[in-house]
């Protein structure tokens, strides 16, 4: 291959270019470190609805320590208590970082005082109404003020790039490598610490609800980097996602509007949550369980032809209604009125609750590499709650780019043409004539998570699974690429293949039912054996281990 490598330095280098990542750049920055983000998109941060902040604003009873024990109880028990104090704590400071940013978050008058106020929706899992959001579009709006924020902080901001690795000196992480596609052109960025920021499993599922730029990188270059997976699981499916009308499959409902009063309505016109949540029905209920009892009655027979339940709209008055601006006019445009006909939903793989393992302050225990946002793990247990995804991106984000920022030791002294070269080899070692399809191997990858390790399983199926993906992994670790898209293309594969075997690795040796992962033949939770994190790692030889952590 015949490439063209340019170099850049910087302090603190950040990789992705979603809300994590602008938080973690900006958080980096405040502290007077050089910043550089590289992003090949913005991942799912765009489409947020809505996060998290315990301000009490609708009711004054809420505060952190409910945050806290809510996110407990939701992540039944397996939760990284320190973790989760920071996100219940630091909830309140990001949104009034975020506010001080000019972010026009929904306000109202209260009727009593006349005292102007934030307005809070109520989301599943959380006691009280506790989501902050702008009608017409939360996650765009905070990108805009944070992109704005990086820009006036002289943060240097590389887009439109892959990170195709990381470079590493023995131990530790000093930097990446990027790609600018459809060139021959790569980029060393040196860096004296790197804060991982690149989303979760994104389409290692088929059906996922995430974008196409996030697809399991960030675990498979931790893995290779000498971090720690845990909790990979408890995979979420997000329990709402419209199958109907067919121009906005994919599209997810607002929970929030079940907490306004929207209903969940099976084939025969009840409202089956009713019976499986009595009294509050859609309402006081996590994700993960309400996901498992829509899928019960798909799975039941009591769905609708077009593979779903209904989520009744027609109920919301108009104000509550029209106060959801994308979804109403999505739905509008592709023909259906939610004030008149209601879309029909089913879950589908969302999200992991687990990731990189990390500390108090990002840390992995990798020399110079930090994580944040969906990128890491231990937060949220063995659910995650809804609302419960931005705030971690906005929280850990800034964690991460803090403890990068905190930990920054004299520049060494390195051999840097030695490290960078070692990079390079990697990418050209997989260079040679081509062998297989590798975006083929990327369906058969998805197909088969989504098969043998979706909402429902079992040893037999996830021993299947296993089972094929150590087959697609033997058979990536010898295929070849005739140029540099194709080699780019067939490590994303390989690290797919690694984060897919971990995922089913974990949920095989998870003997029971907790949270997002349900197996029907362990069906009940077993604190004796199992409140305990499932990690992975790799060996010296490269080879995947398991092991088990204690709670913090």
């Amino acid at each position: 291959m015949d490439l063209t490598l340019e170099h850049k330095s910087t302090d603190v280098l950040v990789l992705g270019g979603g809300l994590a990542g602008y938080r973690a750049a900006i958080a980096a920055r405040d502290l007077g470190a050089q910043v550089t983000i590289a992003y090949r998109g913005h991942g799912a941060s765009p489409h947020v609805i809505g996060f998290n902040a315990a301000i009490g604003a609708v009711d004054a009873r809420d505060g952190p320590d409910v945050f806290f024990d809510d996110m407990v109880r939701g992540g039944y028990g397996l939760n990284d208590r320190s973790l989760v104090r920071i996100l219940a704590e630091e909830s309140v400071q990001a949104y009034e970082q975020l506010l001080a940013l000019g972010v026009p978050f929904a306000h109202g008058v209260d009727a009593a005082t006349g005292e102007r106020k934030a307005l809070q929706r109520h989301l599943s899992g959380n006691t009280y109404a506790r989501s902050v959001f702008i009608a017409e579009g939360t996650g765009r709006a905070v990108m805009q003020a944070l992109v704005a924020r990086a820009r006036t902080t002289g943060i240097e901001m590389i887009g439109g790039h892959k990170i195709v690795d990381l470079l590493r000196d023995g131990d530790a992480v000093v930097g990446a490598l990027l790609w600018k596609p459809f060139t021959q052109t790569l980029t060393a960025v040196r860096a004296r610490a790197v804060v991982m920021a690149m989303g979760g499993i994104g389409q290692l599922y088929a059906g996922s609800t995430y974008p196409a730029d996030v697809c399991a990188d960030a675990f498979g270059m931790a893995l290779e980097a000498g971090a720690s997976l845990i909790d990979m699981e408890f995979v979420q499916f997000e329990p709402v996602v419209t199958v109907w009308p067919e121009e906005c499959r994919g599209m997810e409902m607002p929970t929030a509007m079940l907490g306004d009063g929207a209903h969940l309505k099976n084939a025969l016109g009840e409202r089956f949550m009713l019976e499986r949540n009595p009294p509050l029905g859609e309402r006081g209920i996590e994700k993960a369980k309400m996901a498992l009892h829509i899928q019960r009655e798909i799975d039941e027979g009591r769905g609708l032809p077009q593979g779903g339940v209904v989520f009744d709209t027609t109920v919301l008055s108009s104000e509550q209604l029209e106060s959801y601006v994308s979804h109403c006019s999505r739905l509008r445009r592709a023909g259906v009125d939610p004030a008149t006909t209601s879309p029909i939903v089913a879950p589908a793989a969302h999200s992991v609750m687990g990731g990189i393992v990390i500390d108090a302050r990002g840390w992995t225990g990798v020399p110079g590499l930090y994580a944040g946002g969906e990128s890491a793990g231990g937060v949220h247990g063995a659910s995650r709650l809804a609302g419960n995804g931005c705030a971690d991106t906005l929280v850990f984000g800034a964690v991460a780019g803090r403890g990068a920022a905190g930990s920054l030791q004299a520049s060494a002294r390195r051999d840097w043409n030695g490290i960078e070269g070692e990079a390079i080899a990697r990418l050209e070692g997989k260079s040679g004539d081509p062998a297989g399809d590798t975006d083929a191997v990327k369906a058969e990858l998805r197909d088969t998570l989504a098969r043998c390790a979706g909402i429902w399983r079992d040893a037999e199926s996830l021993a299947e699974g296993a089972k094929i993906v150590d087959g697609i992994r033997n058979r990536l670790r010898d295929a070849r690429a005739a140029d540099i898209t194709g080699v780019i293309d067939l490590g994303e594969a390989r690290r797919m293949a690694d984060t897919a075997r971990v995922i089913l690795g974990a949920a095989l040796a998870r003997q029971e039912s907790r949270g997002a992962h349900q197996r029907t033949d362990f069906r009940e939770m077993d604190d004796s054996r199992w409140l305990q994190h499932t990690s992975y790692r790799r060996d010296a030889g490269g080879e995947l281990v398991q092991a088990f952590r204690p709670i913090q």
